[in-house]
């Protein structure tokens, strides 16, 4: 059985690990969905989890999938969405990270994952992870090649509750040593009085290995992670005022040198957290 996973635009290319949406790779900006969906492939039986399982957080980011969507669209910007369940394999993660595939998530026993091996863990990297990843890459190279030196934008989604306590936190702009993106985010998004914005809230952007490391960090490219609590964009309309919002702060931004040249800031060496 496939769970949700919400249509495809025609003029999408979709594997089975992920899709692109095209956009203009001169656009400036690369948007990366890396929890897009909670779909698992018949064969492996939804991993052994009941339906309301595969609808929570565990499984994927909730109103990602529209919200990335509805931001290529305003933006023109090429996106990259996954096409499989976190639950199977973390695209967020490094290849050698010990959460790749979860045995256990958020309170939730994974039967499909409880006894998986070497060999099946490298099954799923390279039908799902590396595809994936390598999807990312030549999105990133195509923008470089235009002569435009991109940045990268990662939306993913909280929970508004975490272990009994609520978060206060409309969204949260999580990063590591690139200062650039991230303070003109925060800068822009703190100019709404109504939002409550975390600065590494609710998680913190240091996590080697992650999509960013591997795709911005490494690459000298601006970038930043966007969370959005799910609350607020669990239906498309909703996800979609969001990625309006996101779209006039991009309008605002684009033009800015220092989030179009490559710049190190260093390769954080810290433990995974």
């Amino acid at each position: 059985m496939v769970f949700f996973m919400p249509p495809s635009p025609p003029s999408s290319v979709t594997e089975d690990a992920y899709e692109i949406i095209p956009g203009d790779p001169a656009a400036g900006l690369v948007i990366l969905a890396d929890h897009a969906t909670n779909r698992i492939p018949a064969e492996y039986d939804a991993l052994g989890l009941p339906a309301e399982q595969l609808g929570r957080h565990i499984a994927y980011d909730i109103g990602i999938a529209w919200m990335t969507r509805r931001l290529a669209a305003l933006t023109g910007a090429p996106a990259v969405l996954s096409r499989f369940s976190r639950l199977l394999i973390d695209p967020n993660r490094g290849d050698d990270d010990p959460t790749l595939v979860m045995r256990l998530s958020d309170g939730a026993i994974v039967p499909g994952n409880a006894r998986i091996g070497p060999e099946e863990r490298e099954a799923r990297i390279a039908r799902f992870w590396r595809p994936y990843d390598e999807a990312i890459g030549r999105t990133v190279e195509a923008s470089l090649a235009s002569g435009t030196v991109p940045t990268i934008l990662s939306l993913h989604s909280f929970t508004p509750v975490w272990r009994g306590r609520p978060r206060p936190w409309h969204c949260g702009v999580l990063w590591d040593r690139d200062p650039r993106l991230p303070h003109l985010l925060l800068a822009a998004l703190g100019e709404d009085p109504a939002l409550v914005v975390g600065d590494n809230e609710p998680y913190s952007g240091i996590l080697k290995g992650d999509t960013m490391y591997r795709h911005a960090t490494r690459r000298g490219l601006a970038h930043a992670i966007l969370e959005v609590r799910q609350d607020l964009i669990a239906d498309q309309a909703d996800a979609e005022a969001w990625a309006a919002r996101v779209a006039r702060i991009w309008d605002g931004l684009a033009g800015r040198a220092e989030l179009h040249r490559i710049e190190r800031h260093g390769s954080w060496s810290g433990p995974v957290e």
